[in-house]
This record gives C-alpha cells, sequence and structure tokens, in this order.
C-alpha cells in the first residue's frame, strides 16, 4: 500500500490505519465545511497476498492447500465525500464474504473510520482461487483463520488510507461490451429425453455483456486517479482442481488496466450480476503455458481489460458535483423452508442485504448474493440514473437469486438457492424503490 514515507518509518501499520480513519474524518469535514459543492475522492490499493498455503474458496471438493500463486491478490478502495456525507467502495480479490466474515470486517471497518452501515459496499471480485475466509471458532484451516484476521486489518488500512487523501475530483461515466461472459445454464437430455440443466456453456441465451465504468480524474493536477469498472461474470475460469493463488478474470483485467494505464493509476472490478454467467473458458485444472502459449485466464482477463481501457479513454464528459447519497436495508425476501437437501443450508446463509448510493447522477447497486443477470439488467432499465453500476457479493452472503422462470428448468443454481420463485422478481422492485428514493 502506498502509504506516506515519514509516517510509516517510525509508527506501526496498525497504528497509521486509526491515524488515518480519524485523520479523513477530520479532513473530509473540514473540507465539505469550506467546500460544499466539490466532489472529493480518495483511491488506495493494499496486497492481500496470503503469506501461507492456505485452503481455496469455491469448490467445496478442494479440501488441500495452496501451492503456489500466479498473481498477486489485492484489495482497493474508492472514497468518496461531498458535503460531508461519505461512500466508500471496496473490491476485494476474494470469492466473497462468507460465514459472518461480511459483519466481523464490516464492523472493524465501520467503527475505526467512523461510518455509517451504508456509506460502506464491501465487495468482493468472487474469484474461486483466492482463500477461503474464517472466523476464530469455526472449522477452518487454522491458516485461514490466521489469514481473516490479518486480511480485516488490511481492509481497515485500505480504507483509512483511500479517505485520508480525498482531494476534489471530476468523475465520467462510459460503457462497452466484452464477449467474455457467457450463459452457463447448459440444456442436455436425460436418458428418458427430458430436457435438464447442467454448469456448462449456452451461447444461444442473450446475456448482458456491458462493460461498466467510471473514470476518476484529479481535479487539481488533471490526471487519471481510478478507473473503477463492473463485469457481470464469475470468475471461474479455473476450477476444482486448481490449487494456485488468481484473482482470475476480474483480478488479472484489473492488473491489465493497472499496467496498462500506469501513473498508479487504480482499478477496482467489481463482478456485475453473474448468478448464471461464467466465463468462455471456465473450471480450467491450470494455467497451461505449454510451448509459450498464454494460459486462458490470462487472456480472458486481457480482452476485458482491453475493453475497460477502450471505454476510458473514450469518457470526455465529467462532473464535479454531488449529492452523495447512501441507503441499506435488509430485504426480506420469500425462504424456502429449512431442507438438509439444500448445497448451502438456508440457516447458514447471511440475510440479503441491498445497499444503494449515488454520487452525482452515477449511481451504484450492491447485492448481498449471486444474482441472476437478467435481474441485474432489469434494475439498470428501471433506474431513474443515467447510470447505475451493479456490484455484487457486497455487504454479506445471501446465496443465490434466480428469475421465476428458472425454477421451472432447475439446474445447481435453483437447486442450491434458499430462496422460493418470485423473490429475484421482488428484489428488482426494492432496488428500483430504493434507487427512486435517492432522488
Amino acid at each position: 500500500m502506498n502509504a506516506n514515507n515519514f509516517l510509516t518509518s517510525w509508527i506501526s501499520s496498525r497504528t497509521l490505519a486509526a491515524l488515518c480513519c480519524a485523520g479523513a474524518f477530520i479532513f473530509a469535514t473540514d473540507l465539505s465545511a469550506r467546500t460544499d459543492e466539490v466532489l472529493l475522492a480518495g483511491v488506495a490499493t493494499v496486497d492481500i497476498t496470503p503469506k501461507k498455503p492456505v485452503t481455496l474458496s469455491g469448490y467445496s471438493m478442494r479440501k488441500d492447500l495452496s501451492q503456489g500463486v500466479h498473481d498477486p491478490l489485492s484489495a482497493r478502495a474508492v472514497a468518496f465525500g461531498y458535503g460531508g456525507t461519505r461512500l466508500v467502495l471496496v473490491s476485494a480479490d476474494l470469492v466473497g464474504f462468507y460465514g459472518g466474515t461480511a459483519e466481523t470486517v464490516r464492523k472493524a471497518i465501520l467503527e475505526k473510520c467512523q461510518l455509517p452501515a451504508s456509506q460502506l459496499f464491501l465487495c468482493a471480485i468472487h474469484t474461486h482461487s483466492a482463500p477461503s475466509l474464517g472466523l476464530e471458532g469455526s472449522d477452518a484451516h487454522p491458516n485461514n483463520i490466521e489469514y481473516t484476521e490479518w486480511l480485516k486489518q488490511r481492509l481497515v488500512d485500505v480504507v483509512s488510507e483511500a479517505m485520508l487523501h480525498m482531494t476534489p475530483v471530476r468523475i465520467g461515466a462510459g460503457s462497452g461490451s466484452s464477449p467474455v461472459g457467457v450463459n452457463r445454464r447448459e440444456v442436455f437430455l436425460d436418458k428418458a429425453g427430458k430436457p435438464q440443466i447442467k454448469l456448462g456453456r449456452n451461447p444461444n441465451v442473450l446475456t448482458d455483456r456491458e462493460v461498466q465504468v467510471l473514470k476518476i480524474m484529479r481535479a487539481d493536477k488533471d490526471e487519471l486517479a481510478a478507473v473503477l469498472f463492473a463485469y457481470a461474470t464469475h470468475s471461474t475460469s479455473l476450477g476444482p482442481k486448481n490449487y494456485i493463488i488468481s484473482g482470475d478474470v476480474h483480478g488479472l483485467a484489473e492488473q491489465f488496466v493497472e499496467k496498462n494505464l500506469g501513473g498508479g493509476v487504480v482499478a477496482p472490478a467489481f463482478a456485475g450480476a453473474s448468478g448464471n454467467i461464467d466465463p468462455w473458458c471456465r473450471v480450467l485444472p491450470e494455467f497451461k503455458a505449454t510451448n509459450g502459449w498464454i494460459p486462458e485466464p490470462v487472456l480472458l482477463g486481457t480482452l476485458l481489460g482491453e475493453e475497460v481501457v477502450n471505454v476510458a479513454g473514450g469518457i470526455q464528459k465529467f462532473d464535479a458535483s454531488g449529492p452523495i447519497r447512501t441507503a441499506m436495508k435488509t430485504l426480506d425476501l420469500p425462504r424456502r423452508p429449512i431442507d438438509a437437501t439444500l448445497a448451502k443450508p438456508v440457516e447458514k446463509l447471511s440475510p440479503f442485504n441491498l445497499t444503494v448510493a449515488r454520487v452525482g447522477e452515477v449511481a451504484f447497486v450492491g447485492l448481498g448474493g449471486e444474482v441472476f443477470n437478467e435481474l441485474g439488467k432489469a434494475i439498470k432499465a428501471a433506474s431513474p440514473f443515467p447510470f447505475t453500476i451493479i456490484m455484487t457479493h457486497c455487504n454479506g452472503a445471501g446465496g443465490y437469486v434466480p428469475t421465476k422462470p428458472s425454477y421451472d428448468e432447475g439446474g445447481y443454481e435453483v437447486k442450491t438457492s434458499p430462496y422460493l420463485p418470485g423473490a429475484g422478481e421482488q428484489l428488482v422492485q426494492d432496488a428500483v424503490r430504493a434507487l427512486q428514493e435517492l432522488k
């Protein structure tokens, strides 16, 4: 993390984090008192690659410890301020915050940095090649419990640094398209000739391929500070036979954008509505580089990153005004009765949290689960804002939220979802209503 060199020479990182949070609160408050009409933002990044072998997340059949690192994991933060109100967006190269870890990590950040609950979007890119998280007293591997505690402090650090370095900015939004993601609900005929659904590739289903980009420019220096982007796909180009740590599609795209643009630009990625979307090349056993060939996960991440850079380069219209408004609600989505046959028992899943925010005319929708692509598209279409960024795996881990028609089709997502048919459509209504209340 890019901390102040003088400070880091004589105080510990833990002390620095506390001072940064306190300093950020004073800094933002003082600035807003003098410049109520100025939009502020700060960005930061911190390495969260585990130092010890850990169990990896996303596939229950994978039990052994990791065997190396292909590319580093990071957490990236963007902190906005306007008129005394703040909004912090965090993108972590993890599968998600499961097993109560979302609540624990959020509490640490909110308390240290004096943020109301609705002003923090704690998100994961959903890479299945990152450590699983676990709290003390859980059945997680000791290395993972140790990692989770260390990670919590690292996330406090990255938020505090972003808040401390808020300066006047201008923001602009744009969108492109990428073929990296594809509907994964492949239809096949069983022995009786009846259509069934399996996880695979179904390119016949039209999907929302939008690449959403938010460009943040420092107003005082007229230089690029960050390129935030969201895209709907699982980061599962690597499968359960892979034991090498990686950010997978989203993480590799982040790294490509940052290296391509240079200058310390931060590129936080967010997984869009991708409950039924996988990358075109999926669940590969390893990074294959036979005869110098570029591995498919790198190709996919590069392809997505190229479109992010292309869209960012075309954004020419910027805004430096507010307001910032936020809201957070735990939704009462209709749930199935507790069923021991579910892969993820209902009682072990967290409540479904919906978090919404606006910065000027750009809106953010944080969804605490794995939401089907069609539902995210419906939220964007009905949003009262001209640009609405969808972020899943945000502030919780509430499980799969399929569309109502998919329950008749069946498949993995429907079988493991804790919700009854119609929950997804209710989610869309709740999200749109919450956005309307921000206007």
